[in-house]
């Protein structure tokens, strides 16, 4: 996914989830500054990041991705 469309998706599920730009930027302990780049695809994102904003969102990785949910296989 390329880091605009990225970006966009972060940008809406923080505002879903009731979040400003600078509350979920202190609670990943990152500059607010960062965060709106990576909102506005002038910054890429690195995995752990978005592995941090998943958490903090409280969502897949995957849907934050735009990827489809995989189903937790049987063991």
């Amino acid at each position: 996914m390329d880091r605009e469309r990225l970006g966009r998706r972060i940008k809406a599920y923080r505002k879903l989830k009731g979040y400003t730009q600078v509350r979920l930027a202190k609670e990943l302990d990152i500059p607010v500054m960062n965060l709106g780049d990576v909102e506005r695809g002038e910054q890429p994102a690195a995995d752990e990041l978005l592995d941090q904003i998943a958490v903090q969102l409280r969502i897949p990785k995957q849907e934050l991705k735009g990827e489809p949910l995989r189903e937790k296989e049987e063991e």
